[in-house]
C-alpha cells in the first residue's frame, strides 16, 4: 500500500477483533514509527502493551475513581476490552535541551506513524483519549514516574471483515495557505518606504 492510499482510506476503526500484532510485530512496526521527525532522536515517549484482562484495569480504576455504582463498573470494564490489545503511548520528556513541546510533537508523530503502519498490515486501530488519559488512577496502575504522563491508548486489532476502505476525499485546505510575498506586501513594517524628498 503506498502512503497517499494508507493516509486516505485509514480510518478509526471501532469494532476490532483477534488477531493483533503480537509483540515481536508490534516492536517490528514501531522501529519503523520512530523514524518519524523526532528533533535530537531523543525518543520521549514509550509504550506499554496491555492484553487479556490487564485492559478491564483501566476501566475498573476509572470507575473507582468516578464512584460508579455496580452496573456503570461493569459496563466500564468491558469498555476497555473492544480490541485484542491495547498500547498505551507514555510521553516521556527528557531534560531541557529540546523545548517540551517539541518533545510532545516528536510522540504525537510517531503515534500516526505508527497507525499509518498497522493499517498498511490490514490491521485498525483507535485513538482513546478522554478520562483515560487523566486518571491517576489509570497513571498508577501504568506506574507512570515522575514527569510522564499518559497521552492515550491505542486500541488495535483485525477489524470486521467487510469493512471498506474507501478513500476520503480531502477537504479543501488552499485557505489555510499564505505565500509569504502575498503576506509582506500587506504588512506595514514591510511595505516600501517613501523616500524623503
Amino acid at each position: 500500500m503506498d502512503v497517499m492510499t494508507a493516509v486516505l482510506t485509514r480510518r478509526s476503526e471501532h469494532t476490532l477483533r483477534a488477531p493483533a500484532p503480537d509483540d515481536e510485530e508490534f516492536a517490528y512496526l514501531l522501529r519503523g514509527a520512530s523514524l518519524a521527525p523526532d528533533h535530537g532522536r531523543l525518543r520521549p515517549w514509550r509504550w506499554i502493551l496491555l492484553r487479556s484482562g490487564e485492559r478491564a484495569e483501566l476501566g475498573l480504576r476509572i470507575a473507582e475513581e468516578s464512584g460508579a455504582d455496580a452496573a456503570a463498573t461493569e459496563a466500564l470494564r468491558d469498555k476497555y476490552q473492544r480490541a485484542p490489545l491495547s498500547a498505551a503511548l507514555v510521553f516521556a520528556p527528557r531534560g531541557q535541551r529540546i523545548p517540551e513541546w517539541e518533545q510532545l510533537a516528536a510522540a504525537s508523530c510517531v503515534a500516526h506513524a505508527l497507525m499509518l503502519l498497522l493499517h498498511a498490515r490490514e490491521y485498525g486501530s483507535i485513538w482513546r483519549t478522554g478520562q483515560l488519559a487523566t486518571s491517576p488512577g489509570v497513571g498508577r496502575f501504568l506506574g507512570l514516574r515522575g514527569s510522564e504522563r499518559l497521552l492515550g491508548v491505542l486500541d488495535i486489532g483485525t477489524p470486521e471483515a467487510g469493512t471498506a476502505q474507501r478513500r476520503r476525499v480531502p477537504d479543501d485546505v488552499s485557505a489555510t495557505i499564505t505565500r509569504f510575498d502575498d503576506l509582506a506586501r500587506h504588512r506595514p513594517d514591510t511595505a516600501p518606504q517613501a523616500e524623503d524628498g
